[in-house]
């Protein structure tokens, strides 16, 4: 049972890594959600920008359980008469992380591989012993002329997806694309698996939402949670290890193989004490180790959730993700079972009593 389990959660990774999902083009990644939620669902529902919610129980508190689709991307803004593509970029990318990487067009005939131009060492000019990164990104597909792109099927507003294979590496850590916020949708399916065959005391609605990464107002969450209207909001996210060599400790505090964290500030959200308290507290009674984290520059669904209507508790569980924002990432096996099991036990304790507690001010 244990390798069947293995084999399991081994190949959902890797169907929603290498899945293409850059937002507003998350069509592939809804499809998969909705056909992995659907056996463990009593309904599944859409919002109007194409997040999908399932939900499981009848009674009791609201519980929203948010992970978004998307992944960082692009999509083609011009055709250039030399056949080179401009990109408007979709997300906050690193600027090194953008040049010499394999990238594939989604046009009209289908998928278009190609390589974001990057000049040559021999001929570039350089600063300080250094290349300077061109401002623009221009994508290659082999292309000679306008009418060869074009005939190609691909045309401006087409979506930009980065190209990087699942691989499994040593001690359980697996190397792919998109673990922000895959990594998260994978949690919601197996928290899912395990509460279709066991009792709570809550209605859980699990959102894979659209439109998270490359925009403020982190859309699918905030359409999502208008339909749900939840007591309680946890986002699931990507934990931001600081354990290459050479960073600022300062920069943030979790490592990876540590154990699911929590954020404790970011720029979008500061958690309800209260929730951060009682996960803290579930952790501990399942021995779970946890990580706690301060990274301004971090930003997610959790954000949107807190706002609706008159404000909602809401927190960010976070699963360890090394070199977000890149094309290639690494988590540890560990850390993703940790999540699930910490966030099934929270769930089968978010009682009425519980939630009214956490939502009490007076």
């Amino acid at each position: 049972m244990a390798a069947q389990a293995q084999d399991r959660v081994v190949e959902l990774l890797k169907q929603l890594s290498e899945a293409p999902g850059v937002p507003g083009y998350e069509d592939a990644v809804r499809k998969l959600m909705a056909e992995q939620m659907r056996p463990f669902a009593d309904t599944i529902s859409y919002d109007g920008l194409g997040s999908v919610i399932a939900a499981q129980g009848h009674s009791g508190p609201r519980i929203m359980i948010d992970a978004h689709m998307d992944e960082l991307g692009g999509m083609v803004r011009h055709v250039r008469p030399d056949g080179y593509l401009s990109l408007q970029m979709l997300g906050y990318w690193l600027d090194a992380a953008l040049p010499d990487q394999r990238w594939v067009v989604i046009g009209s005939k289908g998928p278009v591989p190609g390589i974001t131009a990057l000049w040559d060492a021999h001929i570039a000019p350089h600063q300080d012993g250094r290349p300077p990164q061109p401002r623009q990104v221009y994508l290659d597909v082999g292309a000679k002329n306008a009418a060869d792109a074009q005939a190609l099927g691909i045309s401006p507003g087409d979506p930009v997806v980065p190209v990087s294979d699942f691989t499994v590496l040593p001690n359980q850590r697996y190397l792919g694309k998109a673990w922000d916020d895959r990594v998260g949708c994978a949690v919601i399916i197996e928290v899912m698996r395990r509460l279709a065959h066991e009792s709570h005391p809550n209605q859980i609605f699990y959102a894979a939402t659209v439109q998270e990464e490359g925009s403020i107002e982190m859309r699918g969450a905030l359409t999502s949670a208008h339909i749900i209207d939840p007591d309680i909001g946890i986002a699931l996210e990507v934990g931001i290890p600081n354990d290459l060599p050479g960073t600022d400790p300062e920069a943030s505090q979790e490592t990876l193989g540590g154990g699911p964290g929590i954020m404790l500030y970011s720029f979008s959200e500061l958690p309800n004490r209260k929730l951060v308290d009682f996960l803290k507290q579930v952790a501990g009674e399942i021995h779970v180790p946890l990580q706690f984290d301060f990274v301004p520059g971090f930003g997610d669904d959790a954000g949107a959730i807190k706002l609706n209507k008159t404000g909602v508790p809401v927190t960010t569980l976070l699963v360890p993700a090394r070199y977000t924002h890149t094309h290639n990432g690494i988590i540890d096996r560990s850390d993703f079972d940790r999540t699930v099991d910490l966030l099934v036990a929270v769930l089968k304790k978010l009682d009425a009593g519980t939630v009214a507690n956490i939502k009490k001010f007076d």
